[in-house]
């Protein structure tokens, strides 16, 4: 098992991020489906634990093929995808990921949102044993830098000035931690516990590093996004937001799953040439 602590930081209270979350999550699910690929959300449906009260049930399939590693796709069919399950029980979540094509691939992350700059050492209550073998992951949104081809000038903290929020929010510069302080604009931080296991001998530390790697950049960009899409949520009332929420995820299924069948009859179109053309070598 691969475990790592990443602390994420922003300029939110925690309160704050409770809008800011659903609206990013929704929107970034949307914005990166395309082409049969991306988000289809399954489920969405109230929940209820003893321990962290009322929340939401959230299920979806992440459909990521042409995204893999070209060893992965070696060994995987191309209808691969990844089922998420989550439990919001905002300021605490817990998201699990598990694939039937392979069984024994694993990955659960625990979240819990306080209003500090990260310092806290054990959020979680991690046991000795966990702690021993976890490592801390700082993630800045401001210096972190994401790919090339993610990158957008209107989603770069460092280039963004926040209007509706008094005082102003960014660009956010290096020590952007200490200068929001300074100027009393709130920090929080996400505690993110991200175990990921994969238990085939041969394959394991492969396979589990490739998705720490694969959720450490789309943790940063996703809280890039949250940051700058600010004075798109701001005036919206968590009502509004729960509303937002459920219309874009109609409007992503849709777009997946169009773009799916799409590509379905494409395949079968480029599959029937193929055929034909073989009988036609074969005579």
């Amino acid at each position: 098992m691969h475990l790592v602590e990443y602390r994420i930081c922003l300029p939110f209270t925690v309160e704050e991020y409770k809008r800011a979350q659903l609206y990013m999550i929704a929107r970034h699910c949307h914005q990166e489906s395309e082409n049969g690929e991306g988000v289809e959300v399954v489920k969405y449906e109230p929940c209820e634990d003893s321990l962290h009260g009322k929340g939401h049930y959230t299920e979806k399939r992440i459909y990521l093929y042409n995204k893999l590693p070209v060893w992965m796709q070696s060994i995987l069919p191309n209808i691969f995808y990844i089922e998420e399950k989550s439990w919001n029980y905002y300021p605490y979540t817990v998201t699990e990921y598990c694939c039937s094509f392979l069984p024994k691939f694993h990955i659960t992350v625990e979240t819990k949102y306080e209003d500090n700059d990260g310092h806290s050492e054990n959020s979680h209550n991690l046991s000795p044993d966990e702690l021993n073998i976890r490592t801390v992951d700082h993630i800045d949104i401001c210096k972190d830098q994401i790919s090339e081809h993610k990158y957008k000038e209107n989603e770069d903290p460092s280039k963004v000035t926040i209007k509706k929020t008094d005082p102003h929010r960014g660009p956010l510069k290096e020590g952007w931690v200490k200068n929001c302080k300074e100027k009393n604009i709130p920090i929080m931080c996400s505690y993110k516990i991200v175990k990921t296991k994969f238990e085939v001998w041969g394959f394991q530390t492969k396979v589990e590093s490739w998705a720490q790697r694969a959720i450490r950049d789309i943790l940063l960009l996703a809280h890039r996004q949250a940051f700058c899409w600010i004075d798109e949520w701001y005036d919206m009332t968590y009502e509004d937001i729960v509303k937002f929420e459920r219309d874009t995820y109609s409007k992503t299924n849709d777009k997946v799953l169009k773009n799916s069948k799409n590509n379905a009859k494409t395949d079968s179109n480029v599959h029937s040439q193929e055929n034909e053309n073989k009988e036609t070598d074969f005579d």
